[in-house]
Formats: C-alpha cells, sequence, structure tokens
C-alpha cells in the first residue's frame, strides 16, 4: 500500500506525503499542502507539502555541496548503487503502481510495468554510464590545419553540477529516472521537481534511491505549487541543467533559464504513414497500439495517420473494428481507456472533437464522455483546416488524413510544429528508408508504432530509423 511499510516514513501525522532533502523526509514549514485530485472520481486523494523558497534554496544549496563529492567517487560505485535502486524499483513496484493508478489513472497493468521498467533503465543507465564514462579520448595537434604534430590533447567527460529534473504528469517515475540515472552516473546531483498529478509515485520512486544509499543532499524531491517555486527552481544559479518533459511550460522555462544547458521535449504529433502497399493488418493493429494505450496520453502516440486514399477505406474499418474492442472503464479494472488526467484535459479534448464535427469530420463512434472519462474516437476524413489535424490531443481521439501522394503525407508531417517521432508502413524497405529520411522527426519506425526505448534517448542527439525486423511484413530489397 501507498505510504505504508517502507514507505511509511513519507507521510506525516496528517497524512500529507513529506519532501526529501539532506536525506531525510520533511514536513515543510509552510504548513500548506497541494492535493492531488483523482481523475477517475474527481476528488482529492493524495496531498503533498507546498515547499517554500527557503527550503528550495537549502536543498539546490547541499546538492552542489554533495555533487563535488560525489564527482570524485569511482565509476563502479556510483553504479553499484544505481543497481541497487533499480532492484528496490522492481521489488517495490506494487506500491508505487498503487500510486499511479490513483494519481494518473494508469491502468492497474501497465502501472506495475512501469515500475519495472524504470528498474530496468535505470540498471541500462549504469551499465552504459560504466562504459561511456570510462573511456577517454587522445587527440593530436595535426588533425587541425596548420599544425604539426607537437601537441597531445587528452579529454574526459565531466559532470555538469547540479540538474534540476521535471519529468511530466504520464510518466512521472519512467521519465523522471530517465534523468536522474543518467545525471547521478556522470556524477551530477539531482533536484527533482515531480508533475503535482504523478507526486505521490515519484516520491515513492526517490525513496527506492534512499534505501539505496545514496549519499545525503545528493538527491533531492521538492514538491509545491509551480506559481510559488517554479520560476524560483528554473531560475536558481546554482542550477547547472535543467531536464523538462512537459508541454508549453518548456518555452517559458527556456526564457528564464539564462545560458545553461536544457533538456526539453515538449510533446509530440507523431504521424503515421501508410502506404497503398502496407499490411493493413499489421498497421490496423499498431495504429489502436499507437494510438489509444493509457488513453493517447504519451508523446509518442500515434496522434494522426496519413493513409493512401486507395486503401483508406478498408484501414479505417480494420480500425475501427480493432477499437470497438478496447474495454472503457477504471483504472483499477485494467482496462484499455481510463479517464484523462484532469477535467480541464477532457475540456480540451473536447473542444478538438467539437471543432472536427462543425468542419465535417466521419465521427467513426459516437463521441461519448463521463467526466473525465473520453471513449475511444476515430475521425476520418479530417482535413488540414481542423484543430485536432494540427493540436495534440493527449486523448483517446485519432485523426485520420486522406492523402494522394507520399509527398502530401511527408509535408503534412513537416509542417507541424512538432518533430518527436513518426512511422511508415510499407512492404518496400527502399521506399521506407526514403521516407524516413525526408521525414522531419527525431525518430522514425518502419512497420511499427512511435515507441521509448533505448534508441530513443539517442534521437536526441541523431536521427533514429528502427525498423522492426520481428513484426515487419515482408519487404522487397
Amino acid at each position: 500500500m501507498a505510504g505504508t511499510g517502507v514507505f511509511a516514513e513519507l507521510v506525516d501525522g496528517d497524512g500529507v506525503f513529506k519532501y526529501y532533502s539532506s536525506g531525510e523526509w520533511k514536513k515543510s514549514s509552510s504548513g500548506k499542502s497541494v492535493p492531488i485530485i483523482n481523475p477517475s472520481t474527481r476528488q482529492p486523494h493524495f496531498k503533498v507539502q507546498a515547499c517554500t523558497q527557503e527550503e528550495v534554496n537549502k536543498l539546490i544549496e547541499e546538492a552542489k555541496t554533495a555533487q563535488k563529492s560525489w564527482a570524485k567517487t569511482p565509476l563502479w560505485k556510483r553504479a553499484e548503487l544505481l543497481h541497487k535502486a533499480a532492484a528496490l524499483l522492481k521489488e517495490h513496484k506494487v506500491p508505487i503502481a498503487e500510486c499511479l493508478v490513483k494519481e494518473i489513472a494508469k491502468p492497474a497493468k501497465d502501472a506495475a510495468t512501469e515500475a519495472v521498467r524504470s528498474g530496468d533503465l535505470v540498471s541500462y543507465c549504469a551499465e552504459e554510464g560504466v562504459r561511456v564514462l570510462g573511456e577517454g579520448k587522445f587527440m593530436v595537434s595535426d588533425s587541425f590545419p596548420g599544425n604539426e604534430r607537437t601537441k597531445y590533447c587528452l579529454t574526459a567527460k565531466i559532470p555538469l553540477g547540479v540538474i534540476l529534473a521535471i519529468p511530466p504528469f504520464n510518466y512521472p517515475v519512467n521519465l523522471a529516472v530517465s534523468k536522474i540515472a543518467p545525471a547521478l552516473i556522470a556524477g551530477n546531483s539531482i533536484v527533482l521537481k515531480p508533475p503535482t498529478q504523478g507526486a505521490v509515485a515519484a516520491l515513492h520512486m526517490v525513496h527506492c534511491f534512499h534505501l539505496a544509499g545514496f549519499p545525503k543532499g545528493l538527491i533531492s524531491c521538492v514538491t509545491g505549487r509551480g506559481s510559488e517555486i517554479g520560476d524560483f527552481l528554473t531560475m536558481h544559479p546554482m542550477v547547472n541543467c535543467i531536464s523538462f518533459t512537459g508541454g508549453d511550460t518548456g518555452i517559458a522555462i527556456s526564457k528564464k533559464a539564462g545560458m545553461i544547458p536544457l533538456q526539453m521535449e515538449l510533446g509530440g504529433k507523431d504521424a503515421c504513414i501508410i502506404l497503398d502497399d502496407a499490411d493493413l493488418d499489421l498497421a490496423a493493429a499498431n495504429i489502436v497500439k499507437g494510438g489509444f494505450s493509457y488513453s493517447g496520453q504519451r508523446c509518442t502516440a500515434v496522434k494522426v495517420v496519413l493513409v493512401m486514399e486507395s486503401v483508406a477505406n478498408a484501414l479505417v474499418e480494420k480500425v475501427k473494428a480493432k477499437v470497438a474492442k478496447l474495454t472503457v472503464g477504471l483504472p483499477e479494472d485494467d482496462s484499455d481507456i481510463t479517464p484523462v488526467v484532469t477535467e480541464s484535459s477532457a475540456n480540451f479534448i473536447e473542444g478538438l472533437v467539437v471543432d472536427a464535427k462543425q468542419k465535417g469530420a466521419t465521427f467513426c463512434q459516437e463521441y461519448r464522455r463521463e467526466g473525465n472519462l473520453i471513449w475511444p474516437l476515430l475521425l476520418d476524413n479530417v482535413r488540414p483546416d481542423m484543430r485536432i489535424a494540427w493540436e495534440e490531443p493527449f486523448g483517446p481521439v485519432l485523426p485520420v488524413i486522406r492523402i494522394t501522394s507520399v509527398e502530401e503525407g511527408i509535408h503534412h508531417c513537416n509542417a507541424s510544429n512538432f518533430g518527436l517521432q513518426g512511422c511508415v508502413f510499407t512492404r518496400d524497405i527502399s521506399k521506407a528508408i526514403l521516407i524516413s529520411d525526408a521525414m522531419e522527426t527525431g525518430t522514425v519506425q518502419i512497420n511499427s508504432a512511435p515507441a521509448r526505448g533505448p534508441i530513443i534517448f539517442l534521437s536526441r542527439v541523431s536521427r533514429i530509423v528502427a525498423l522492426d525486423l520481428k513484426e515487419s511484413p515482408t519487404v522487397s530489397i
């Protein structure tokens, strides 16, 4: 159970979850708390501390001091502690999953999977860190024009310092550790500001790092209202790097943060291009999986289907048949479609649906909503003048745009404000590679829906083309 057993010290006498600083769980001097609303009931379920700027300042100062010692800690020792934390995350997947179910309405099975995947990711980062950071480079001066071979240079990677990590609500544990683990193995300290929805799951995750035995002050987790501590965190002079995953807030952060490194992922409108030679059964299965899992609340979800007119009718019918089989209900029941995270999110999604209806989109299902719960909806014959063609719903609503040429599909993909991922379905690998090269996205999946994984982290610095050999249809080479 959340906040019980080894996690009991996370909760104060009033049932409010504490924040983490100096290797201890503490109550805020503000005496205030922030409620966390259960998306299913739309009622407060948990409460977290509303920390003050003074408390934030203290833990950042401690993070700066702890980082200096941590940077001198042997690489193998850093990895050893990360492996311990990974094992603890897996061991305590049940209470972490319970938090995810209550805070963000994540289906129970997926919630448990997130905890396990997070443990796997921490171990992966530990192993890769030892390999990558254990190497240096030897350079000589005659590699630059005009120089003789008279100078030698040794290079090595050094930590940045204090990393401010801000994950999103939809993966408050997995996307938190994707920031925490690489930073720690590289010798940095971490100040985590979890999302309000998902904060308690993040606190449970941090406790696993605490139990693993990391030095005091190296990891901190601060909760509170963004209006009170948000700017104070992002503009703090002792923060050396900000890693943020979320929406438009990232733009404001980038303007205020000053000249420090930023790692940001601010959403997606991942396009799925279906050619006329595609395996339509494979495409339909991946569209439903990619577009509707966790109610579409994923940055890497399929957000728009661009299908050749010649196969559009057949594809839409196959997708409709699969959508009809999706279960809708509570996360505790492990339903496929669960309530979206907030009422404001549901209202935004409904606004996109209303706009599409007014402009003539074809509704493949009746639009239905109860509170935060929105039934899955496929919209056919969507046109570029509709908001849903461009805006990210972050919900179980998927538009289909019919195209008459591959060039039309590529143009729509590249005209988007987003460039996270995309996918192409075709039996012709040559076409797939050429289209992938033309799509202005960080990652292109061939014959598979967009997805997260180790290769996705590389897409922040390079183009990734991923061919799913296990699920791909026969291709011509």
